[in-house]
């Protein structure tokens, strides 16, 4: 079932694929397939941001041009949603930040990265501290009017921050953020907190939130330094999520998935969109393989048994 996106005219189902594998854990030609299995399987929305992933030596915003080059090669764009995102450093002069003369740049290389005359959902990655939340919305809203940019969200915004756009907004009449994307998952639930949900669902914003699996903690892969040596991201792994919190939510996850009959990952995918104010939840795939996996996973609805042991076990 497609749920509404804010109070925006974007229907879309409850699997939001993130790209950031796009043009560095994935070549192009995978990250087609990908993106063809996730639409096959019927879900339209494609997340990225502009920094996607020039962290790889040699990329220049490679997520992107991938995703455009995808779009124009399937004649698809009036059936996928794209959401990307402006504000993290790219690493020249001035290239940062959610001032209204770095948006009105980053949007356009966007856009022509992407291949489109319109982006369906952008917002600014993190907070910027040096620039007032009346310029960069003033600046959003223009980007709206011109018809470059559908609706606004916003990403990594606590609820002061939020509160302060939205107030900003409804003052100056200007566009309002439809949709925050932090980060949440059955490990860490605070970035989503009840001030914040609060905030979020009596303006009716929708949260779409990232890290739905939790850097691959909640797949069960990783029960022991021995699982913790077999990734390069072990030891981050293992130093945020191997205590006693995140091995009581392990057991209530394996108990969940006997009882459900689905993988961790699906059982993880299923809380998170279980969740009240969320729209849909954002998970990468690297290959056409993980995609059923993950598709079964934002469908599958918990049984209430279920749902209150996750809840206890991670609270």
């Amino acid at each position: 079932m497609k749920r509404r996106l804010g109070q925006t005219d974007i229907q879309i189902a409850p699997w939001v694929l993130g790209t950031n594998t796009a043009g560095w854990t994935a070549d192009e030609k995978t990250s087609f397939a990908t993106f063809d299995a996730f639409v096959d399987a019927g879900f339209s929305a494609l997340d990225t941001a502009d920094v996607y992933s020039r962290w790889v030596p040699g990329n220049d915003s490679e997520s992107e041009r991938i995703i455009g080059r995808w779009m124009k090669a399937r004649g698809n764009r009036d059936k996928v949603h794209v959401f990307t995102k402006v504000g993290m450093d790219l690493g020249g002069e001035g290239q940062k930040g959610l001032s209204a003369r770095w948006i009105e740049k980053a949007v356009e290389d966007s856009l022509t990265r992407l291949q489109t005359d319109y982006i369906d959902l952008y917002q600014p990655h993190e907070p910027d501290p040096e620039t007032s939340p009346a310029e960069t919305l003033e600046a959003f809203d223009r980007l709206v009017k011109a018809g470059k940019v559908r609706w606004i969200g916003c990403s990594n915004y606590n609820t002061a921050q939020l509160d302060r756009a939205i107030r900003t907004s409804k003052e100056k009449n200007l566009a309002q953020f439809q949709s925050v994307q932090n980060e949440f998952n059955l490990y860490t639930r605070e970035k989503y907190d009840a001030d914040l949900a609060e905030l979020m669902q009596g303006n009716g914003v929708s949260l779409l939130p990232y890290f739905s699996l939790a850097a691959g903690f909640l797949t069960g892969k990783y029960r022991g330094e021995a699982d913790l040596k077999k990734s390069s991201r072990g030891e981050s792994i293992g130093r945020r999520y191997m205590n006693n919190k995140g091995h009581a939510i392990l057991h209530a996850m394996d108990r969940a998935a006997e009882r459900e009959g689905a993988s961790l990952t699906e059982i993880a995918l299923a809380w998170v969109v279980a969740q009240p104010g969320v729209v849909g939840a954002l998970a990468s795939a690297s290959s056409p393989d993980q995609v059923e996996e993950l598709a079964n996973g934002v469908q599958l609805e918990l049984s209430d048994t279920s749902l209150r042991e996750l809840n206890a076990a991670g609270g």
